[in-house]
């Protein structure tokens, strides 16, 4: 976590405040308890001096690679969502409408993160090639059961690359959509009767005692790759 945003709001107490003014007050101050918690710290407790200095470009390029990495995921799974509407799979209607739900938040993070990426100068990536059709004629349970994964994963992704940002405003973005993925799969994995003790086969941001656990950009990548063409 060195030289990470969240390891500059653990040491600077007026820039932690404005975070967490900016990210909603006191709700905030609890959810980065549990991400600095999640994320871990530093072995030893030297100063920022005495870390080796990493440049604004240096910082604003590696954000971007997670942003492009976060959005890879926000594009499977935005059109995961699409192919099950379409499909007519789901016939009762209050599930049909968690999916358009759902679905719709996901294209509203797909919007941010493009929206974002281009303001720091960045090129977005292109949405990749899916590949779901296996799973839609494996019928609903499948689907539902491939939705709280993949929700999963993206809950334990934006986890595992916190630690990694370097921009307060890119960690905000972040810290907010990780509490939407979290929820969306706290959701699903109640409907396909998962509950929350990480049983029946749960991939992904397992709850594990108070703190939740993220993934590596390999372990995700890896765990989606099934689903891309």
């Amino acid at each position: 976590m060195t030289d990470s945003a969240l390891r500059e709001l653990a040491d600077d107490p007026s820039s932690r405040k404005r975070f967490f003014k900016m990210m909603g007050g006191a709700g905030a101050v609890s959810a980065f308890g549990v991400l600095l918690a999640a994320c871990g710290d530093d072995d030893d407790k030297k100063s920022t001096a005495d870390k080796p200095a990493t440049s604004k470009d240096d910082g604003n390029k590696g954000d971007l690679k997670i942003l492009n990495y976060a959005l890879t995921l926000e594009y499977l799974e935005t059109e995961f969502y699409k192919q099950v509407i379409a499909s007519g799979i789901v016939k009762d209607k209050a599930t049909a409408n968690i999916a358009k739900q759902f679905g719709a938040t996901e294209q509203q993070h797909v919007d941010a993160l493009i929206s974002t990426i281009k303001s720091m100068g960045g090129k977005p990536v292109s949405a990749p090639k899916t590949k779901f059709e296996p799973t839609l004629e494996k019928g609903l349970k499948a689907v539902l059961e491939t939705a709280a994964t993949v929700e999963n994963l993206g809950a334990a992704a934006y986890l595992g690359a916190a630690g990694s940002i370097k921009n307060k405003d890119v960690l905000a973005a972040a810290l907010s959509i990780h509490s939407v993925e979290a929820r969306h799969a706290a959701a699903l994995n109640a409907l396909v009767g998962r509950g929350f003790g990480g049983k029946g086969g749960l991939e992904g941001s397992l709850p594990d005692g108070a703190f939740a656990k993220g993934m590596s950009e390999a372990d995700v990548l890896a765990a989606v790759k099934p689903f891309l063409a």
